[in-house]
């Protein structure tokens, strides 16, 4: 991590913004280990100044900081191995001030939503369509000097399609049209990804003798198509099941053209009944200082996430917790006892189904039902998360981007549980 820093510091621009930002040492020393930095544990304790939030706040406001642009390519050169090394030493920080020592011990998962529209068949099509034609014609057959008209522009006819499928699908006595209506949409579709397929071919040979620069945009045009093109053939293969095979469970939907990494997760929710992005684990400590997370690339059960995350707790606090929490869809006869095999004194694990009279009894203990109540403050640290740090929605692009946008919240909400905590016990 140190190595990114000294590459982004030989950017002039860059440059020139750290100057002027009266916290770039400071945060350079929380991004980097202290071997690394050169300083003592509690120097670096010391150099972050949680006087007052509002105060830093009006300080940031008197200089010039890096732009948002800038901030961007950091948190893309760290990639999510980088934020998470970022939010170890934020918890280390938080361990070495007095925040949390680790004696309890909570976990939850949450769903983070990618950046797409809700997903249809009559969607995804010209998504598809738009985006291999944008490519094929404003880029790669430019450079090519092809003359106007070599490529055919699909995009107006596939609108006025997705428009007539849509007044279709209104009404069940329109089925035999609608079917209609979709087989012209995906021989168009075929049509332009035969079309991406002859521009690779013509891209590769050109490539030997073009230019620099046009090899440079002639590459990524290829790279782009050559991406895109499995995607939209899954698409097709889908709206071909769906249509005329009528099978909706189709395995490995594709749910955006543009966040291929998307699924479909069902929660339960009365309000969003499905929602569409990745699942998150959050485990969490005393003060609200959220201990680890995890972004899953598909999605597990949650009884299997239980021993991990009790494992990464052990290792950041070198002990296990005194009280260990989480719902029921956590809970099992083996996750209890594995807690209890790692030195857990109180496992508050509700059990599922019908429960014996001993079960009962054990559950209705006093302090079972206490850590019950404290394990559903772990649903409010989300919904803060969610609302105040952006956990709601993604915005950055890709699997990666998902990791990096849920890191980089988790480490602002336990900077500000961090300076919340130490300015009340100052205060007090």
């Amino acid at each position: 991590m140190l190595e990114v820093f000294q590459d982004l510091r030989q950017l002039p621009r860059f440059r020139a913004h750290l100057a002027s930002d009266p916290l770039y040492h400071h945060r350079c020393r929380l991004a980097t280990p202290d071997a690394a930095t050169g300083h003592s544990a509690d120097a670096e304790d010391m150099a972050l100044d949680f006087s007052s939030p509002v105060e830093q706040e009006l300080s940031l406001r008197q200089h010039d900081v890096p732009d948002a642009k800038t901030i961007l390519k950091i948190a893309r050169a760290f990639g999510p191995y980088g934020v998470e090394q970022l939010h170890r030493q934020v918890v280390e920080v938080a361990k070495r001030a007095g925040v949390t020592h680790g004696r309890r011990f909570r976990i939850a998962t949450t769903v983070v939503e990618t950046n797409v529209h809700y997903p249809t068949d009559s969607s995804l099509l010209p998504d598809g369509v738009r985006v291999l034609t944008r490519t094929t014609m404003q880029r790669a057959s430019t450079v090519l000097g092809d003359p106007r008209g070599r490529i055919r522009d699909r995009r107006r006819s596939v609108g006025r399609r997705v428009l007539i499928i849509g007044r279709q699908a209104r009404s069940p006595q329109t089925r035999d049209a609608l079917v209609r209506s979709y087989r012209q949409l995906m021989a168009t579709t075929r049509a332009v990804v035969r079309d991406a397929v002859t521009m690779v071919r013509r891209i590769s040979h050109r490539l030997r003798r073009a230019p620099a620069a046009a090899a440079a945009i002639l590459t990524q045009s290829r790279q782009r198509l050559r991406q895109l093109q499995p995607v939209i053939e899954r698409v097709l293969a889908q709206t071909r099941a769906r249509l005329l095979g009528g099978d909706t469970h189709v395995a490995d939907k594709v749910l955006s053209v543009f966040e291929a990494h998307t699924e479909a997760i069902r929660k339960g929710k009365i309000a969003k009944p499905t929602e569409f992005g990745k699942l998150g684990t959050i485990q969490e400590s005393e003060h609200q200082i959220i201990t680890a997370y995890e972004v899953h690339s598909t999605r597990p059960a949650d009884m299997t996430l239980w021993t991990p995350a009790l494992d990464r707790h052990i290792e950041v606090f070198g002990r296990a917790p005194d009280v260990a929490a989480a719902d029921r869809g956590f809970s099992s006869a083996k996750n209890e006892d594995a807690a209890l095999a790692r030195g857990v004194r109180r496992v508050i694990l509700p059990r599922q189904g019908r429960k014996t009279l001993a079960r009962r009894a054990y559950e209705r203990q006093r302090w079972f039902r206490r850590g019950q109540r404290w394990r559903v403050g772990c649903e409010g640290r989300i919904s803060v998360i969610k609302r105040r740090h952006g956990l709601r929605r993604c915005r950055y692009h890709g699997a990666d981007g998902t990791a990096r946008w849920v890191g980089l919240g988790v480490i602002a909400n336990n900077l500000m549980s961090t300076a919340t905590f130490l300015n009340a016990r100052a205060a007090a």
